[in-house]
């Protein structure tokens, strides 16, 4: 018990030391005034928050000026800036003095902004990740259990944006994980509110809600233990009464409502921001849909895509509700959202490497080679960033432990750093795996270290961000046929919560045989 204790302190400690030598190094807009970054829009919430009434929070006002870095999260963000802001000012009250505390990055307000994401980390994230692999049914050893979690606490991807960039991703994901918990144990109703507490933290959350959605409502209309619509309706009224108590403070006004949901969601910025890897702005080096076709047009465009990608996964969950085709339904509704959608980030892609890294342990090889693609797609951001060092170090690292901690199997052999002795397989398969995946990464290094070498042509300044977004866009479309075919053609055990159902079934036909 002392030993297991002690491997799980190791685990949190590399986990904390890693986010920690990520968050000594540069940050979004550091030293850029006058608009700076992401780290500045996070200290401005807080300012905000703190100092002005909640019906003013996003509200253009003379106080509250929305072209700079105006509040554009839900609620439970905004709270969470407030409670950031209530702290700060209790430590040092010029970093959120208002007006006065524009671009402030003292050394010692860096130190208090990036302890804050930290303590959210371990608060919320690194303990779901830890729960959720200690629990899983498919892991037998403690060893394996720790390990896995070590690894993904360890990706790239969220710890770099989270810590070096400078956001608080961990938090919507972390409650996302703590719902996929929830309820690959039984419980809807706490899964349901943990869900609510993500969309209700970040809007990108909208990518998961699908599945979510479908999961729910087909095993609520499969259920033996007690009354489909009554099941149904709980689960409805635990996610309004959840809903209701984050939107609490604004729904006494409608217009303050409105333009929450308004500040929620700005059409007007457009299809995509920056390069981004999806594939509208693949499709915009030689078709320009902007110049083409009018926003609303546009809009009508991306819904129609994303729907009709997203129907065959969702079908399919809706009428075998079962919590792995759920995870898998979570990464094929996050990469169609992120290919087809409007309105897309390059940091969306964390979105769909969350129920990637949750299927780590089931097929490493082919996650581990999504997971690394989904960094680099982020390659542009972080050279902006000053962050290429800490992403070479972390990518190496995240490599590194997989191959050597996780079975990656026939494939294992063509892996340096595995460890393995046995012979190459006789078989095709592995080896043809192997040089595509060797191949995607040279394009990934060449592409990379072309980015950090090369001057652009003048009259292409983007070069390079638009080749590694075209180049990223290939491999998530073919991820997201690879990943629907799995979820398509998976046949798996039964939760812990069907097999309690069918539990329960049967005793109830016994009772009734005597």
């Amino acid at each position: 018990m002392e030993g297991g204790l002690m491997h799980l302190f190791l685990v949190v400690l590399g986990a904390t030391l890693l986010r920690w030598c990520v968050s000594l190094n540069s940050y979004s807009g550091a030293q850029t005034p006058p608009i700076y970054g992401d780290y500045e829009a996070q200290r401005h919430w807080m300012e905000i928050t703190y100092n002005l009434p909640i019906t003013e929070w996003y509200v253009n006002t003379t106080n509250n000026d929305l072209l700079y870095w105006g509040l554009d999260y839900p609620p439970l963000t905004a709270y969470h800036s407030w409670l950031c802001g209530a702290v700060a000012s209790v430590v040092n009250s010029t970093w959120v003095s208002l007006w006065d505390s524009r671009g402030t990055e003292s050394y010692t307000h860096k130190l208090f902004m990036r302890s804050t994401v930290i303590v959210a980390d371990l608060l919320v994230y690194i303990p779901a990740v830890i729960v959720y692999f200690t629990l899983t049914r498919k892991l037998t050893s403690t060893r394996d259990r720790l390990l896995t979690s070590l690894v993904v606490l360890l990706y790239p991807g969220i710890v770099l944006i989270d810590h070096g960039h400078f956001q608080y991703n961990c938090i919507s994901l972390g409650f996302t994980v703590w719902a996929v918990i929830a309820l690959e144990w039984g419980h809807d109703l706490l899964g349901s509110v943990a869900f609510c507490l993500a969309l209700n933290y970040k809007q990108m959350e909208l990518y998961h809600a699908m599945p979510f959605f479908c999961y729910l409502l087909g095993s609520s209309f499969r259920t033996k233990t007690e009354n489909r619509f009554f099941k149904l309706a709980k689960i409805g009224l635990v996610v309004i009464m959840t809903f209701a108590l984050c939107w609490l403070p604004f729904l006494y006004d409608k217009d303050l409502a409105l333009q929450l949901l308004q500040r929620l969601f700005p059409f007007a910025r457009g299809i995509y921001e920056d390069k981004v890897a999806n594939v509208w702005c693949s499709l915009a080096v030689v078709i320009k849909l902007k110049q083409l076709l009018s926003l609303d047009s546009v809009i009508r465009l991306c819904l129609c895509t994303t729907l009709a990608a997203l129907l065959p996964s969702s079908l399919d969950l809706l009428l075998r509700p079962t919590v792995e085709r759920l995870k898998l339904a979570l990464v094929n509704s996050s990469l169609v959202f992120f290919l087809f959608s409007f309105q897309v980030h390059e940091k969306s892609i964390l979105i769909a490497t969350l129920p990637v890294c949750l299927l780590l342990h089931e097929r490493p090889f082919e996650c581990m080679w999504f997971l690394l693609v989904a960094t680099f797609s982020m390659f542009p951001l972080l050279i902006k960033d000053g962050l290429v060092l800490p992403y070479i170090g972390t990518t190496l690292l995240f490599y590194t432990l997989m191959v050597s901690s996780l079975d990656m199997g026939p494939v294992a052999i063509y892996l340096p750093g595995s460890g393995t002795t046995e012979s190459p397989s006789k078989q095709w398969t592995p080896s043809l795996k192997a040089v595509m995946f060797w191949s995607s990464m040279l394009g990934c290094v060449g592409l990379s270290v072309a980015s950090l070498t090369i001057m652009p042509p003048t009259s292409l300044p983007d070069l390079f961000p638009v080749l590694i977004s075209v180049y990223s866009c290939g491999h998530f479309l073919l991820f997201t046929l690879y990943f629907h075919w799995w979820q398509l053609s998976c046949d798996v055990e039964p939760s812990k919560s069907e097999v309690k159902s069918r539990t329960t079934q049967k005793s109830n036909t016994k009772k009734k045989r005597l």
